[in-house]
């Protein structure tokens, strides 16, 4: 009984025993890897937008506003409660002017 299974198995054509992984494959691409791709492209753009005087967060929960932008280093400098602090351009992670907060139009 088990020789037969492995039998019809292995009688069987290269492309129907590849479908399961190509299957796997186009929908790893389609829920993981396209989403981060588009993720990062957003966030390379948001980080490349970012200018004087736009209120920011960083990523460790600092609220502050740019005061200064070092392209040379990457680097912003955001003032603060507690004064000027520098920072890496990849650790702002969101701004807070008026046009994010702004209420959407709902037509």
């Amino acid at each position: 009984m088990y020789n037969t299974i492995f039998l019809q198995a292995a009688g069987g054509s290269s492309l129907t025993s590849m479908l399961p992984f190509l299957l796997m494959f186009v929908v790893i691409y389609f829920f993981m890897i396209r989403p981060q791709m588009k993720r990062q492209k957003n966030e390379k753009k948001f980080q490349s937008a970012l200018a004087k005087g736009n209120k920011v967060i960083t990523t460790s929960g600092i609220h502050g506003k740019i005061v200064d932008i070092v392209d040379s280093d990457n680097t912003v400098i955001v003032e603060t409660g507690a004064g000027k602090i520098k920072f890496e351009r990849s650790s702002i992670s969101m701004e807070l002017s008026k046009r994010y907060l702004a209420p959407k139009d709902k037509k």
